[in-house]
């Protein structure tokens, strides 16, 4: 699976390549689609102009108070840059990391700004304390200042950049989040940085730093003495350091660029995709009968409360399920690699009485509920109690499907009402798939307003009796691509987990 994805990525970015290819002379046509901006810096530490690129995310508004991560690429230029935007693109597109500003560091002698001693055989060598002082104090301020920029910085670097990357992390810890290392010459000058690691190791102690290693499998990568750091840090490295090294087999010294950029940034945002799903999110509980809530996704990483409180990662660690025995205000909190990233839920569930059931009326029969359908302009959610001149009535029998409805390029909105009968006392679960805003009423008490994500459904637990209830839905459809869907669990399935539709010969309608 790991080499289909690797794959697609390959073609998406051969693609891309070929349209640059053929775009040679539209420069200015590529840089609007990355939104990338020449930008320079007088450095006084230096003494010299240096050039960056800045290519602020596609969805970027000026003038709009959002933040992004930003991710620092030595050897800027497109030979690393290009790589690195469409690997960004792609896990952004699927929700591995989010949207990032990346800065492309122009270089000018790089044998100089990344090494961090002098060998004779390299004449310039030995300026990477400068350059690493210059991008603390003054590169990364001027991002900061002039961008969009939320101060949760990455740095990547390949070859003697990797080695750069390396001096950076030992040296500066706090500058950046991130450290990525692709193929780093940690070699360099008889393995200076890995005879000075164990030294500087404890120093990044509660940093809660990332660092990945990527290099090649074989005798080249030995030689690139990645494996002899990777022996230390196992040994001095603190135990908040995340970090990882991966060799990769039948890769270049600059193919491996790209499976290692891939793999970094995934790694680097660990968590940033999952998603807190309980069930049931809200309820009512009886005395003394006790519910069950449900985890359908990875729980290691989350920590929950029962009393509101935000969650530690001292607090009990979530299971598959947990039962709840009273009232409850049920707080999860998932902890990711990077904190501003960790998600935060609640479910309120509060001590209750079983719904009592109506007297069944005589003017109702089974086969659907009633359903009113009107079109409009709307913008917010409409009154229904305004609404006149409904477009359809019908039943939500076997023929009904609100997708299937002819309509024009409107907005839609849809009434559902009538009697659902109980066939058992019990706890119900109801789950609610919708567009934002539907809300969903039993017994004229709102249980549901749908305001979730748009990948899980909305529920509510509550305990019925026997017999006939009033039910209510309120659909507004604004977005393209969500359906309506209401389904249950009744007492007898509860524990199945596999919610059914309500049985059309459960569904009641005024006559």
């Amino acid at each position: 699976m790991k080499n289909k994805t690797y794959s697609l990525l390959i073609l998406l970015i051969l693609q891309i390549g070929g349209l640059a290819n053929l775009a040679k002379a539209q420069d200015t046509v590529i840089r609007k689609i990355d939104h990338g901006k020449l930008d320079s810096i007088n450095s006084d530490i230096l003494k010299q102009k240096r050039l960056i690129e800045v290519f602020t995310p596609a969805n970027y508004k000026p003038g709009s108070t959002d933040k992004y991560d930003v991710l620092y690429v030595l050897d800027g230029g497109n030979w690393n840059t290009g790589l690195i935007l469409q690997v960004q693109h792609f896990l952004e597109n699927e929700n591995y990391m989010p949207p990032t500003i990346i800065v492309s560091i122009m270089g000018i002698d790089r044998n100089k700004d990344l090494t961090p001693t002098h060998m004779d055989d390299w004449k310039t060598s030995g300026g990477a304390d400068k350059f690493l002082s210059f991008i603390k104090n003054e590169l990364i301020p001027h991002i900061d200042k002039t961008y969009p920029s939320n101060g949760d910085n990455t740095l990547w670097g390949h070859s003697l950049g990797g080695l750069f990357v390396m001096y950076a992390l030992l040296n500066e810890p706090k500058t950046f989040k991130s450290y990525i290392a692709v193929d780093p010459s940690l070699w360099w000058d008889k393995l200076y940085l890995p005879k000075m690691a164990a030294g500087k190791l404890p120093a990044l102690a509660g940093l809660n730093t990332i660092l990945f290693m990527g290099g090649r499998e074989g005798n080249d990568g030995k030689g690139m003495k990645i494996d002899t750091m990777s022996t230390i840090l196992k040994k001095a490295a603190p135990a908040d350091l995340t970090w990882k090294f991966v060799t990769y087999p039948e890769e270049t010294h600059a193919s491996v660029r790209l499976k290692t950029t891939y793999d970094a940034l995934k790694f680097s945002y660990a968590g940033f995709n999952n998603q807190i799903e309980f069930h049931p999110m809200n309820g009512i509980v009886l005395k003394d009968k006790p519910i069950k809530i449900w985890y359908f996704n990875d729980t290691t990483k989350v920590h929950y409360t029962l009393d509101g409180t935000v969650p530690t990662v001292s607090s009990k660690q979530m299971q598959s399920e947990i039962t709840l025995t009273g009232a409850a205000k049920v707080t999860n909190k998932h902890f990711t690699i990077r904190s501003r990233y960790d998600r935060v839920t609640t479910g309120d569930f509060m001590i209750g009485k079983t719904f009592p059931a109506i007297s069944k009326p005589g003017n109702i029969k089974p086969g659907g509920f009633n359903y009113t359908y009107y079109e409009g302009k709307w913008e917010e959610w409409p009154d229904f109690k305004n609404l006149k001149n409904p477009v359809k009535i019908g039943l939500t029998n076997n023929d009904f499907d609100v997708d299937k409805i002819q309509r024009k390029n409107n907005n839609l909105a849809l009434l559902i009402d009538g009697l659902l009968e109980a066939k058992e006392d019990g706890y119900y679960i109801f789950i609610l798939d919708s567009d934002k805003g539907s809300k969903l009423y039993l017994d004229n008490k709102l249980l549901m307003k749908w305001d979730g994500s748009y990948n899980q459904p909305c529920t509510y637990i509550l305990p019925l009796a026997k017999g006939f209830h009033a039910l209510r839905l309120e659909y507004f459809h604004k977005y393209e691509g969500f359906k309506l869907k209401l389904s249950y669990l009744t007492p007898s399935i509860l524990n199945t987990k596999k919610p059914i539709e309500i049985p059309l010969d459960l569904q009641y309608h005024h006559q």
